[in-house]
Parts: structure tokens; C-alpha cells; sequence
């Protein structure tokens, strides 16, 4: 079966603590009914399961929302006034534990092309003698994200001026199947979902996923919706295009030896063709010349480049340290 696109509205999920579970009690009510949002102080681990979790349920609002919820809610005042404060949390947290390797952009992009192979990543695993369950599982994880791939990118088109502005745009229509919606990378990936026997349903395992898949989700969006973090969100977009295609290419030689559907390694496939030309114009068409008209973002490019890849190293070593002690890397085991 080839899943066709949907607008169907997930599920509000199950909370993973009083934050999620305030805000999803505030989604079930009436927006502006008073007190709606009894969340109190944010007090969590910025990198907990609760406060991704309850970060997402916001983010979320501005995307497919969730069934039942009121539409009013995504500028509901006091919601966003909460939405503010995690965020104010999570990124003090991230500025606290990444330091960039690089004093600049172009080298810290420099350092991610150049890093010396033989590091231990997913797809070294999964080639490496992981199984189909694995993969399965690996999927899952990616599926929070992959289902709006590219989506968190569209807000800087308006937040960029001339070539620049001309370039991403160009990205951006590659990753949205080139005016093709068969060939969008996030239905790619709901075709992926479904040759692997899992639900391509947007959100379907929300609740089996932990706090670091979550934050992978939210840090793209976090840097999206804000210009003042316009030049994190470009840094974001540079190092995924960047890293994506060898990362892809793994990927689709482990799919492959697995006898993975022709599905599975399709959406691997495309992405090692089109990043290796995408990853090009970020570098050159993007970051440069934004960097020449705003040197002033020189800092966020690189606070950008190096928040993505402390956020997909942390989930690629929780998922590698369950399956290294024999168990799934899932709350909900397939």
C-alpha cells in the first residue's frame, strides 16, 4: 500500500510528568477560560522527558495540532507566555553544554565535513551486524521528526533577502518533492514507514520515543520560529544537509544487507543524490553570503552547527547504549 498524504490530527499523547500533563489539560479546555494553564514555575530538566514533551505539545500547535484542540489555542496569550519560559530554559541549558569547536561558521562546517571517519554512529551499527528490528526501531525514533522533514526551515524563507533568500528556497522545494507531492521527503518517509509494517500515521509513536528523539523535533523548531535565532536555524539546515548524504549512504549498504522493502533504502537513496548538491549550496549560496550581509550571525551559524550535533549525538547514544545491553531502544517495544 502507498500511504497517501493526510491531514488527520493526532492524538493529544499520554504526559511524562505535571508540565505535559498541565498543558495537555489546558488543550482539552476552552482557550481563555481562566487559570486554563496551571502549569506553575518550569522547574523541570530542560533536557527531561516532561519539558520536551510539553514543548512539543506547543510547537505542535503551529504544525498539524492535535484532534480535538481548538485552533484558538496556537496564539492563545498565556500558552505562549509558557512556550516562552521552556524555551528560555532549553536554550540557556544548551548554551551552558555546547561550546562550539570552531570560533566561526565556515570552520565549525569545515570541522563537521572533515571529522575523521571510524566513529560509531547508527548506520555503523545497523552494517555492522544490526538487525531488522533495530532498523524498525530506528525508524521510529526518526519518524518525529522525519514526517515534518524540512517543514521547521520554511519560516526562514521570509527572514532572508535576494540569492540567499533564492537558494534555501531552492533546497526547500527539492525537499518538498519539487512541486511532486509523491516525492515530498516526509512522504517518502511515510512510504518507508509503511514497506517496514509500522504505522505511517503522523505521530503514531509518540508516546514510545524518549526526551532525546523529542528534542531533536524541538530544536529545529525552536530555531525556525524565531528570527533573533534565524542564524542557528541556518547553521541547523546546513550541518543536517551536510551530514545527511554519508550518513544516508550507511544507511541504504545496511537496509541492503538486511533485505529491507525497496521503500526502506528508496528514502536513503534520495537523500545521498540530493544532499550531496543540496550540502553545496547551503555551504556557498547560504551561509556565506548571509555571513558576508550579516556578520553579526557569524556566532549563531556556529551555535547552530554545534546544538545539532550534540542533539543527534545524544539520541544515537541512547539508542546505541539500549541495544549494546540487549533491549529496545523504545518506552513501547514494537
Amino acid at each position: 500500500m502507498d500511504p497517501a498524504c493526510t491531514n488527520a490530527e493526532p492524538a493529544l499523547p499520554t504526559s511524562r510528568g505535571p508540565l505535559s500533563e498541565a498543558v495537555i489539560a489546558a488543550l482539552a479546555a476552552t482557550p481563555g477560560t481562566e487559570g486554563a494553564v496551571a502549569a506553575g514555575a518550569v522547574g523541570t530538566d530542560p533536557l527531561g522527558a516532561d519539558h520536551q514533551l510539553a514543548l512539543l505539545l506547543c510547537y505542535e500547535l503551529h504544525y498539524m495540532s492535535f484532534h480535538g484542540v481548538d485552533p484558538q489555542w496556537e496564539w492563545e496569550p498565556e500558552l505562549l507566555r509558557l512556550r516562552g519560559r521552556l524555551e528560555r530554559s532549553l536554550l540557556a541549558e544548551l548554551r551552558d553544554r555546547v561550546r562550539s569547536s570552531a570560533d566561526d561558521a565556515m570552520t565549525a562546517l569545515d570541522a563537521i565535513d572533515t571529522a575523521p571517519a571510524g566513529g560509531r554512529g547508527i548506520g555503523d551499527h545497523l552494517l555492522g551486524g544490526g538487525t531488522w528490528e533495530q532498523a524498525c526501531e530506528y525508524f521510529v525514533h526518526r519518524s518525529i521528526y522525519q514526517l515534518k522533514e524540512s517543514d521547521p526551515y520554511a519560516w526562514l524563507i521570509p527572514r532572508l533577502r535576494g540569492d540567499v533568500k533564492a537558494a534555501l528556497a531552492a533546497v526547500e522545494f527539492d525537499e518538498f518533492g519539487a512541486g511532486r507531492g509523491v516525492r515530498v521527503h516526509a512522504h517518502l518517509f511515510e512510504r518507508l514507514l509503511d514497506a517496514a509494517g509500522l504505522d505511517p500515521t503522523y505521530f503514531a509513536y509518540l508516546d514510545a520515543v524518549p526526551s532525546s528523539t523529542l528534542l531533536v523535533a524541538n530544536v529545529a523548531t525552536l530555531f525556525g520560529l524565531h528570527r533573533s535565532l534565524r542564524g542557528a536555524a541556518v547553521g541547523h539546515f546546513a550541518v543536517t544537509e551536510l551530514t545527511t548524504g554519508p550518513g544516508a549512504r550507511k544507511l541504504e549498504r545496511a537496509l541492503d544487507r538486511l533485505g529491507a522493502p525497496e521503500a526502506c533504502i528508496e528514502f536513503y537513496t534520495e537523500h545521498v543524490e540530493a544532499d550531496a548538491v543540496h550540502e553545496q549550496v547551503l555551504r556557498h549560496d547560504v551561509v556565506a553570503p548571509l555571513l558576508a550581509a550579516e556578520p553579526e550571525l557569524d556566532a549563531d551559524v556556529a551555535f547552530g552547527v554545534a546544538v545539532t550535533g550534540f542533539v543527534e549525538d545524544a539520541m544515537a547514544e541512547d539508542i546505541l547504549a539500549c541495544w549494546d545491553a540487549d533491549r529496545s531502544s523504545l518506552l513501547r517495544p514494537l
